[in-house]
């Protein structure tokens, strides 16, 4: 791939979300990355936030993956947080390999990245033992969540649920209202803060007022995802108003 060749990034997503298609590209305008860079979306249906529709959108991404295979891109993120995390650890290994699988066989090398792992390993690459999460989901969901990120040795010290099922209404919830939310926490142990465990709440504009209110780094599902797309692309990962986690190069 040359250096001026144009990177093409894959999103699998629910139909229902608008969030991460819209932060992600932002933060990559933002970024002096010196390739252009073009989005394309493949849409599983969803509309309420629940387990069982959660697990019909994740039987449906083969064929969002082979749709972006076709497209060739240079990397997929699979964008939905709480559908794998809602299935039990190891859901985004299995995932990730699975689609890998899917992507090879319609003639792709596409590598995949899932949202649910970008968070699990940014928290581990960072050296994160505690961490304290803001979730829009209903509370026996944002169990889920944080038991998900326990089964890794990330103990959750404390959680907010904004309990809103509809996932169009989450990607409507105000910014700005994080961070009265984040005062409500109790961050005394937290070593990172998930200021939005969902890539369909925004958080973006808030996560560095969030860092200064709290003297604690401020991370959420889309900025791990974004610092995953970057290294598979072998690009810097440098974002300015994206928090500290993307605040310079970094990755492997």
């Amino acid at each position: 791939m040359s250096a001026a060749e144009t990177r093409r990034i894959g999103f699998i997503v629910p139909s229902s979300n608008t969030t991460i298609e819209t932060e992600i590209p932002l933060m990559l305008a933002r970024a002096d990355l010196g390739v252009p860079v073009t989005f394309h979306s493949s849409r599983a249906v969803l509309h309420s936030v629940d387990k069982e529709s959660l697990d019909r959108m994740v039987a449906d991404s083969d064929r969002c993956a082979g749709e972006l295979a076709d497209a060739r891109v240079d990397v997929i993120a699979y964008a939905c947080l709480v559908a794998l995390m809602a299935r039990g650890a190891g859901a985004h290994e299995e995932i990730e390999r699975h689609l890998a699988e899917v992507v090879a066989a319609a003639g792709g090398s596409s590598p995949i990245v899932s949202s649910a792992g970008a968070l699990i390993r940014t928290l581990q690459r960072e050296g994160v033992e505690r961490v304290a999460i803001m979730t829009p989901y209903m509370p026996p969901l944002t169990k889920l969540v944080a038991d998900y990120i326990q089964a890794y040795d990330i103990e959750v010290v404390d959680s907010l649920s904004l309990a809103v099922s509809n996932n169009v209404e989450v990607g409507k919830l105000p910014q700005a209202g994080l961070r009265d939310h984040a005062r409500g926490l109790d961050l005394g142990r937290a070593q990172a803060l998930i200021a939005s465990a969902c890539v369909q709440m925004p958080s973006l504009e808030v996560l560095e007022d969030l860092e200064t209110d709290h003297s604690l780094p401020v991370i959420s599902a889309a900025t791990a995802t974004a610092a995953e797309i970057l290294d598979a692309l072998g690009l810097d990962r440098s974002v300015p108003g994206a928090g500290s986690l993307l605040a310079g190069t970094a990755g492997s």
